[in-house]
Formats: structure tokens, C-alpha cells, sequence
């Protein structure tokens, strides 16, 4: 697949220009977890998404939005799978950090409150749900953020 081996590519190349626990490996990473969920490859996305988040982690703030975005990733893959304590977990760490960041009316906040409110909604959690649906946001209950390059 051309996508996969450009996104491999740039990852060689950032971990010699910046090393392999930088934060631009990880955006890279962070990208290249979205293609494998997308191509169905969820075992190579999850382990994707977790070393991104683990360089995040170590790399960033703790509030940083970055982080956010891979919970929320991570939080849509485990959705998916059915895994929903564990996806319910990640998106609520993904609410606290992008409403901190960027405020409770950013629309990386509805992003989350739509996919937390999907989960609920699988859980027949009817009146949370309606509490974390916000309006504008896309009908399917999921939505992803691929994060900034």
C-alpha cells in the first residue's frame, strides 16, 4: 500500500532528524494508526496509537491536545471493538484534556462529547447520552482526529 509506506518513510525520517520518542514520530504514528483502523488491521492500530500516546506522554503537557486526540482514537477503536469501559475511559481523559485546553465550547470538545454520547447510547444510557450529545456534530456517534502534522 503506497499510503503505509509513506507514512513509514516520513516516520525514518523524522526519528533520524528529530529522534524516536519526538513528538513529530508521533504525529506520524498517530496517522499511520488511522490507516491500519481503516484498513481493518485493529491490532497494528491499537499498538500504534499506544506508542503514540506514549510519546505524547512523556513529550508533551499533560493537558496537551495532542494527547487528547490519541485518547479520543484510542477511545474509537476499543468503541468499535466493543471494549466500551475501556473506550468510555479514554474519552472522558480526552474531554478533561481538550476542555481544559481549549475551553468547553471548542469544537474538539463536541468531537469527544459526540463519541462519549455514542457509547452511552450503546450502553442504552439515554439521558447521558442526550447530556453529551452537542449540536452540529456528525450522526454516526464517532468521530476521529487524525492531529496536527
Amino acid at each position: 500500500m503506497e499510503a503505509e509506506s509513506l507514512y513509514r518513510r516520513a516516520i525514518a525520517i523524522r526519528e533520524k532528524a528529530f529522534g524516536p520518542d519526538s513528538v513529530e514520530v508521533g504525529q506520524t504514528l498517530n496517522k499511520l494508526a488511522e490507516l491500519a483502523r481503516t484498513e481493518g488491521l485493529v491490532g497494528e492500530a491499537e499498538k500504534l496509537w499506544r506508542r503514540t500516546s506514549q510519546i505524547w506522554e512523556e513529550s508533551l503537557s499533560a493537558d496537551h491536545p495532542l494527547l487528547a486526540s490519541v485518547q479520543n482514537n484510542l477511545g474509537l477503536l476499543y468503541a468499535d471493538q466493543g471494549k466500551l469501559d475501556d473506550a468510555e475511559a479514554l474519552f472522558h481523559r480526552a474531554l478533561e484534556i481538550d476542555q481544559k485546553a481549549l475551553g468547553a465550547d471548542h469544537p474538539d470538545v463536541a468531537r469527544v462529547l459526540n463519541n462519549l454520547a455514542g457509547v452511552y447510547l450503546r450502553r442504552l444510557r439515554y439521558p447521558e447520552a442526550e447530556e453529551h450529545v452537542s449540536p452540529g456534530t456528525c450522526d454516526s456517534g464517532t468521530e476521529a482526529r487524525a492531529g496536527a502534522l
